[in-house]
């Protein structure tokens, strides 16, 4: 999904035109040259179609936490000696490009949440629908799986994760069940959790199951997904080369209101000094410039049922001199959710 349009925003110059799918269709033209990182690899389908855009003497780092796909990742670097392949997480860019060398890139590109071929994987236990391990982990070579925490978590932050990240008004009535239901027996399986929770939400909106928000919720927490994108969008701004283009599809509220308030905190930074007496040559310059957002088409909304919430949102990099905080306060502008929730980690109490 909105997948042409998130290749095309990288490489066509072209693009740019506000709300309006006008821009988004690929226009014959000269392959484009430089370095650019898919950080979010999933199955491949975003990379190999900007491969297709990329001159040979290209370079396209691709990065992804899931060892499954990381091995369709490498399968595709033996194919095409232009691809490098990151085991990680996209907040680790920064670290990871100098590793291989590479300190300005020409382009970003991030497909936010949870991929199809996870979903659809009933022992990855991403799924209410499916019965499976309740596992969640994007990672599953570390970390707590989603019936770990659920054994130890407390009333209090389950309460406040379940609101928080799932957005969801009765995280007090679930979070008191999960925890009820674990003094007879352990939550061990996806419909264990999901019959739970339909259990205690007897409202929904029409067409979304009563476990969603959260199911949601456990996953973004288990997996840091807001904080490793905070730590993603601060990397952006270090690492893009002026010119080079941000792409970001993103699937729910959280994920979309941080991007667009981080590329609107870049692209008028003076706007938190408009009522002060500085002359207008001494404000601060944008850093990016927000080339607008994409939505799906009625078609692929139809074909996909995940399409219906998606957003792209598109940022290219001006040429302005990164402020002395790097850009730290773009980032912090970005109203980060449940910042008193801790990292799920073993031996945590």
């Amino acid at each position: 999904m909105l997948l042409e349009p998130a290749v095309n925003a990288l490489v066509d110059r072209k693009f740019g035109l506000k709300g309006k799918r006008k821009g988004t269709e690929a226009e014959p033209g000269a392959l484009a040259e430089g370095v650019y990182v898919d950080g979010t690899f999933g199955r491949g389908g975003h990379s190999r179609l900007l491969l297709t855009r990329l001159a040979k003497s290209a370079r396209l780092v691709v990065f992804d936490k899931d060892p499954e796909a990381i091995a369709v990742a490498e399968e595709l670097q033996r194919e095409d000696e232009r691809v490098v392949v990151v085991h990680g997480g996209f907040g680790s860019m920064p670290e990871q490009l100098r590793e291989q060398g590479i300190e300005r890139v020409n382009g970003v590109m991030l497909d936010l949440g949870i991929s199809s071929p996870q979903i659809d994987d009933a022992s990855r236990g991403f799924s209410f629908m499916r019965e499976g391990p309740l596992d969640m982990r994007m990672d599953t070579s570390s970390g707590l799986t989603a019936a770990q925490w659920l054994a130890e978590v407390s009333l209090e932050e389950l309460r406040e994760v379940i609101a928080h990240y799932g957005e969801e008004r009765f995280a007090f009535q679930i979070a008191k069940a999960v925890i009820a239901r674990r003094e007879s027996r352990p939550l061990r399986t996806t419909l264990d959790l999901a019959e739970l929770v339909a259990s205690v939400v007897r409202t929904r909106e029409k067409g979304q199951h009563p476990a969603t928000r959260t199911f949601q919720a456990i996953r973004i927490h288990l997996n840091q997904e807001l904080e490793e994108l905070a730590l993603a969008l601060a990397a952006v701004l270090k690492v893009l080369a002026p010119g080079g283009r941000l792409s970001v599809i993103s699937f729910h509220s959280l994920e979309d209101r941080m991007v667009k308030q981080c590329i609107a905190a870049a692209a008028r930074p003076a706007a938190v000094h408009a009522r002060l007496p500085i002359p207008e040559k001494d404000m601060p310059q944008p850093i990016l410039t927000s080339l607008g957002r994409v939505l799906p088409t009625e078609e692929e909304s139809k074909d996909n049922v995940r399409a219906r919430s998606a957003v792209l949102r598109v940022a290219e990099r001006t040429h302005t001199p990164l402020p002395p905080d790097q850009g730290a306060s773009f980032v912090t502008a970005m109203k980060l959710v449940a910042r008193g929730a801790q990292p799920a980690r073993k031996g945590r109490k």
